[in-house]
């Protein structure tokens, strides 16, 4: 079976400078302190607010976001698709609360689409649901608490522009991704995400849904995914993620006396996470698959398994994915070798996508050996840079 050098920082770091490595190096020296990140994620609204956003947009913004604007994206998309890595534009503003917003992030999303349409280095879009529908709506729907006329109505309006993002995403042939948020709003955004499957994924994969595979009961909500794919005829679009909200998740649970959904450690997570790659693959006839992952073993078992159905390498079913800024060692080495791989490239203001920032940074520090990985591969390309000049 094929094996993917993972080590090769050479591979994983060529379009970076020296001076790039050097920035990114400090940067997440500075995530390896929980203290110090979780005195920022209070401090650093203040800054941008106080009109310090240049220090925020030369540290995190600058490592993980392509830019303020889809267009400022295109430099970092055209870098990496020289390496045969592809992007998916994320418009990263999420939360928000009133129509407008709503309505201006939906019409970001469809301009992303048309953007994309044309350009086969980015290969997807993706939204989340919480820029096009307010978050306690969701939560109340997918409690299936009663809506008063007026919550009606606007429920209405919010399922009604993410059929309009899908159905241009059909229409222009551009696959999109619904991403998944927390626990007790995900069930109302499965419902919609598996009416737009059912709509627009009858001839091919247009829409997909993500699993959360640090959730307890993802496996058996997966399983019955594919199920009702296959019963009413139309192909599942599965993205695979660990999460993004644990300590989040856990904290709530604990606060309000219920078990919490989540894996109780790593271990658990990580086979759930290689389960659920191994039950896409028995039935890639009606799935497509993106792994979103980290993880060195999870991406070398999705490698074997392609092997094993004796698969091409660049089956256009199956995607890895990282985000920008992080794990360049699995993307680059896996697009050296001929596999389909994409970075999400967020962008936005700088306000906006602050949670998505001072998400990565506690997920660099909670992520057990995250930020000593990404470190130890910094300095291990310097040194062999530096040994090379030699």
């Amino acid at each position: 079976m094929p094996k993917i050098d993972f080590k090769n920082t050479k591979v994983a770091f060529q379009y970076k400078t020296d001076d790039e490595l050097k920035q990114a190096y400090q940067l997440f020296k500075l995530l390896s302190y929980p203290s110090l990140v979780n005195l920022g994620s209070i401090i650093a609204p203040i800054i941008v607010n106080c009109g310090g956003k240049f220090l925020i947009k030369k540290t995190l913004y600058k490592q993980f976001v392509g830019g303020e604007t889809r267009e400022e994206c295109l430099n970092t998309i055209q870098t990496l698709a020289q390496y045969n890595v592809g992007s998916i534009l994320d418009y990263s503003v999420e939360g928000e609360q009133n129509e407008e917003s709503f309505d201006q992030c939906k019409n970001e999303i469809i301009n992303n689409i048309l953007f994309s349409k044309d350009k086969d280095y980015i290969p997807f879009c993706v939204f989340k649901p919480t820029g096009m529908i307010r978050f306690s709506l969701l939560e109340k729907v997918s409690a299936n608490e009663p809506l008063n006329h007026q919550e009606k109505e606007e429920w209405g309006r919010g399922k009604k522009r993410i059929f309009e993002v899908c159905q241009t995403a059909y229409q222009n042939n551009q696959p999109i991704f619904i991403d998944a948020e927390e626990s007790w709003i995900q069930k109302a955004i499965d419902d919609i995400a598996d009416e737009c499957m059912n709509t627009f994924n009858q001839q091919k994969c247009i829409v997909w849904n993500t699993y959360q595979l640090y959730r307890t009961d993802r496996l058996e909500f997966l399983n019955k995914s594919i199920q009702k794919s296959k019963q009413n005829g139309y192909y599942l679009g599965a993205k695979l993620v660990r999460g993004a909200y644990m300590e989040k998740e856990r904290e709530r649970a604990d606060k309000m006396g219920y078990p919490s959904p989540i894996h109780p450690n790593k271990q658990a997570t990580d086979k759930a996470f290689d389960d659920a790659l191994s039950i896409c693959m028995e039935n890639i006839d009606k799935v497509n698959i993106c792994a979103g992952t980290h993880n060195e073993e999870s991406s070398q078992h999705l490698v074997d398994l392609i092997d094993k159905y004796q698969l091409n390498k660049n089956d256009k079913r199956i995607y890895f994915s990282q985000l920008l800024g992080m794990s360049d060692h699995i993307s680059f080495n896996l697009a050296k070798e001929g596999y389909n791989v994409v970075k999400y490239v967020p962008y936005g203001p700088v306000k906006s996508v602050l949670p998505y920032l001072i998400r990565r940074a506690q997920e660099n520090t909670s992520v057990k050996g995250q930020t000593g990985r990404e470190l130890s591969l910094i300095m291990q390309e310097l040194n062999r840079r530096k040994q090379k000049v030699k």
